[in-house]
């Protein structure tokens, strides 16, 4: 064997293995840098879907939204989907309340407090008290 050509041969072997070290280094670092953006990527997509939906929420306005029509016994308004009275005041900030089924929620939850408690005419208060979930 020839020992000069060994050496070539390692040498040849060295080059190569280093370059293929510096290689797998800016793999590395590439993939580092996708991480990154990847996770930036994801925030971002966050941060524009609460944007959109807090948008599309504020579009439903109760000027927009269909509302139930007020239901008037000869002792008075009374709660929307129910029998149980309610004053004015009530049956406005009943439909302040955009999205009509948590409407008609609100609406059941209040009437099933009013029977519960006896109550005969639901007035601010009470609707304030009993619509809290």
């Amino acid at each position: 064997m020839d020992p000069s050509g060994s050496d070539n041969r390692l040498a040849a072997l060295e080059r190569r293995l280093a370059h293929l070290e510096s290689l797998l280094t800016n793999m590395n670092q590439l993939l580092e840098r996708s991480q990154a953006g990847l996770e930036s990527a994801r925030e971002g997509i966050k941060s524009w879907v609460t944007d959109y939906v807090s948008l599309r929420l504020q579009q439903l306005v109760p000027e927009t939204c269909e509302h139930l029509p007020e239901r008037v016994t000869s002792e008075g308004l009374v709660l929307p989907g129910t029998t149980i009275r309610c004053t004015d005041d009530v049956v406005h900030r009943l439909s302040r309340i955009p999205i009509p089924f948590v409407r008609q929620m609100v609406a059941q939850k209040v009437a099933d407090a009013a029977k519960a408690e006896g109550v005969a005419l639901v007035d601010v208060p009470f609707f304030e008290r009993a619509a809290t979930f």
